[in-house]
């Protein structure tokens, strides 16, 4: 099965996912030589494709890395738990499982939802231990539509414009980087290319979630899913709406805000006003 399903990323998939994780690796300079990195695996199909992807990687490159395919057990049932263990034998990926209690510690959280605090201990969780295995990059499987989404996100409940980079600097680890490899790569044909294959990963599979799913009373529906919701309606009157949005992040003309911020301190379009203008 592990040959097959490298077969149709070499072949069926071959444009839709490698080219562009290859060019988010190139364009972004996500991976230089003597990078140790670790892939961290939560078990979805985001991170079972990296993890994938960078394991093909890993063989061909002439920028010589080392990789380690890391994933945290923050308190899945037993059930969820094997599946990671089971597809990490399927595609041939020697996983390294760490235990924590991640998700006992969130679930007692008095009011409202876990989710925030649970998703920030998990990503320390990750950088404590990639760091304690000498790894100085963590890979994330963050792709194209949680870009978009996120800035959307961003504006429409935040009250900002702010997107999510390829790459970034942890402020909390020193030394450490988290990096972006699926950054170019749309959901919709990681969906296709895991239904080809007959692959089954978990979702979130936490108890919170799986409690509100088996309640059936709907307070599931995240900000998330209500942004991607209204990204598909919109994509039907204008099928490349999603580039745009994706360009745009690329194309910033900060020239024509009137505020803006850089390096946490806010700046308004009024500093400069008055400077004499160059004309061609």
């Amino acid at each position: 099965m592990t040959t097959d399903i490298e077969r149709s990323i070499q072949k069926s998939y071959h444009k839709k996912l490698w080219t562009p994780f290859i060019q988010a690796i190139k364009t972004y300079e996500l991976i230089q030589e003597g990078d140790r990195i670790a892939v961290c695996i939560s078990g979805g199909k985001d991170s079972w494709l990296m993890a994938k992807l960078m394991q093909m990687l890993h063989r061909i490159t002439e920028v010589p890395f080392s990789v380690t395919y890391l994933s945290m057990n923050p308190g899945y049932n037993e059930a969820n738990r094997q599946k990671i263990l089971d597809n990490a034998e399927l595609f041939g990926i020697p996983l390294q499982m760490f235990e924590t209690n991640i998700f006992d510690v969130a679930n007692e959280v008095p009011t409202g939802s876990p989710c925030y605090l649970c998703a920030r201990m998990r990503r320390g969780a990750l950088y404590a231990k990639a760091g304690e295995l000498g790894c100085n990059k963590i890979a994330l499987g963050h792709h194209f539509d949680d870009v978009i989404e996120t800035t959307v996100m961003a504006m429409f409940y935040g009250a900002q414009l702010q997107a999510m980079i390829p790459k970034l600097h942890s402020t909390n680890f020193e030394g450490m980087e988290l990096i972006r490899p699926l950054y170019c790569i749309h959901e919709e044909d990681i969906c296709r290319w895991r239904d080809a294959n007959g692959l089954e990963f978990l979702q979130c599979a936490c108890r919170f979630t799986e409690a509100i799913d088996e309640s059936g009373d709907g307070i599931g529906e995240s900000k998330r899913q209500e942004i991607k919701h209204l990204i598909a309606t919109l994509k039907k009157g204008n099928p490349g709406i999603d580039q745009s949005i994706f360009h745009s992040l690329h194309q910033v003309n900060i020239d024509t805000f009137p505020g803006y911020k850089s390096g946490g301190v806010k700046h308004s379009f009024l500093e400069k006003y008055d400077e004499p203008t160059q004309k061609g």
